[in-house]
């Protein structure tokens, strides 16, 4: 017989919020394992002693722990989504019948609390993991990626222009990014001309010279630059790209995870406006500080050629950590014709042509110059003398020069050392490149795609900062939890006999025990 349900309301109900929650329930681990209860006494000082109560700490960090959960990067969803849950009611201490705060309330504790305490509480899950053996500490992998910022590019407006040399000085010291000098915005203009002349024949280029919007206003430029433009809706937001994707304002999100199970030992939010290789000491420093707490020391590093720079290779040294960073791509271990000759002293190095036919002359150490990207190379030269009459002076100099220049990096020696290690053992080294990749960048993706990090929903690099540290400790929370709750695999082995032997070997069995009774 066909049933059929029908729904008429009662007036009273008689129920609770506890028993309509299974026991089992995701958000009930988190609230047995986690102890929140320290967020008091951390959010202490930042009340005062009389006015009307604000919302409960524990209640607001709770609150954004489930929208990382949940991949919601909105605080007005988050706060519909947490109203509907029982489940979530349940972890968040409100009864059926009471109305969880307003969404403009989460905004202003988001910004009333410091970045310290949102490393606190990344710190605590971290211990977590430490303490059930998930995190071993001898090697870390490391990776960035761009999250979007909180801004349009529609809104980047041109810095003002100084004149005077000593006016840029003067704010310069009251550190301004605000404003760029006339030679600067010259260079930076003459080349995104070269940009625009090089792309224009290239296939898929606009034909259309005189792009106009709908409203009939010029579009703005196709290439625009750090150094002459900023967004006045969030000046921390910087213009970066990557290949095949657009232009826009980004922050760059950092991550430092172990190799063991995945776990993310370090976060943070840097600006995306320079390379990786001048943010890495950033999250180095956290992963770093956040291991030694618990007495764990990192031996290896493992980073992509991005990293790769004399400063970071010097800090991995100074820090006692055997980085592999591939290095950059316009790193030369050796020049085709010349041979390096190590002197006692940096004047004393130099280069001797080993060309075949050629005059073996010797280049000179001269001078430590800074090139136009602001790198500091070491200028070695040859004599006019040696070289003028040499034969292979054209293909070697050029037509008009008269003598051999080569330039290397003041870091060189700390390139040679990576490039030595990295081809002592190259099957070592595919492992490493493999382990690098299948560690970090499926945790990137996870927080990227499951965990709300592609876009941040607040503005200034603090809240960004902050914006990383919940989504990775969210992460942590979620490993940890599948870590404590996984059943143990049993040694003994089901053996397949068939049937007759099985009988027989049962009968036996309860012989003997009947037997031993």
């Amino acid at each position: 017989m066909q049933g059929r349900k029908t729904f008429e309301p009662k007036i009273f109900y008689e129920l609770s919020l506890e028993g309509l929650v299974p026991q089992d329930d995701f958000y009930r681990k988190i609230s047995q394992e986690v102890p929140f209860s320290f967020l008091y006494k951390s959010t202490s000082h930042y009340y005062g002693r009389c006015g009307q109560d604000s919302i409960d700490p524990v209640v607001f960090f709770k609150i954004l722990l489930v929208g990382y959960l949940n991949n919601l990067n909105s605080d007005r969803a988050l706060l519909r989504f947490c109203s509907d849950s029982l489940s979530i009611r349940l972890f968040l201490g409100y009864d059926l019948d009471e109305e969880l705060p307003w969404h403009s309330t989460i905004s202003r504790t988001r910004a009333l609390f410091g970045e310290e305490l949102f490393m606190k509480l990344f710190q605590k899950i971290l211990s977590l993991c430490i303490e059930k053996g998930m995190v071993r500490g001898k090697r870390q992998a490391v990776d960035s990626a761009f999250i979007k910022a909180n801004a349009s590019m529609d809104s980047l407006v041109e810095k003002e222009v100084l004149e005077d040399a000593s006016a840029f000085v003067e704010e310069l010291e009251e550190n301004s990014e605000y404003k760029v000098t006339s030679a600067r915005k010259k260079l930076v203009e003459q080349h995104h001309a070269w940009k625009e002349k090089e792309y224009k024949d290239m296939p898929g280029a606009s034909k259309n010279e005189d792009r106009r919007d709908e409203d009939g206003n010029p579009r703005r430029p196709k290439f625009l630059s750090n150094h002459t433009h900023y967004s006045p809706t969030d000046p921390d937001a910087k213009i970066s790209v990557k290949p095949g994707q657009a232009r826009q304002l980004n922050y760059a999100g950092q991550i430092a995870v172990d190799d063991k199970y995945h776990v993310i030992t370090g976060a943070c939010a840097s600006t995306a406006g320079s390379k990786d290789s001048a943010i890495m000491h950033e999250i180095m420093d956290r992963m770093l500080e956040n291991l030694e707490q618990h007495g764990i020391r990192t031996e290896e590093a493992l980073l992509d050629a991005g990293y790769s720079s004399g400063e970071s290779l010097e800090y991995c040294e100074k820090n006692g950590i055997n980085a592999f960073i591939p290095n950059f791509g316009q790193y030369k271990a050796e020049r085709e014709g010349f041979e390096f000759v190590k002197g006692e002293t940096q004047e004393e190095d130099h280069y001797r042509c080993t060309q075949k036919g050629g005059n073996g002359a010797v280049l000179q150490f001269k001078r430590i110059l800074t090139d136009s990207k602001g790198y500091q190379k070491k200028s070695y030269r040859s004599s006019e003398r040696d070289c003028k009459d040499c034969p292979l002076r054209a293909q070697c100099c050029g037509r008009v020069t008269k003598f051999k220049k080569i330039e290397d990096s003041i870091h060189k020696p700390l390139y040679d050392a990576m490039h030595e290690k990295l081809n002592r053992d190259k099957n070592y080294t595919r492992f490493l490149t493999k382990r690098r990749s299948s560690t970090v960048e499926p945790v990137l993706g996870t927080l990227i795609n499951y965990h709300s990090m592609k876009r941040v929903n607040t503005r200034g690099m603090k809240n960004a900062n902050k914006h990383v540290l919940m989504a990775a400790l969210a992460y942590n929370l979620k490993k940890y939890l599948k870590f404590i709750s996984r059943k143990p695999k049993s040694n003994a082995q089901i053996m397949h006999l068939p049937e007759g032997i099985l009988r027989l070997f049962l009968n036996r069995f309860h012989s003997s025990l009947i037997t031993s009774i």
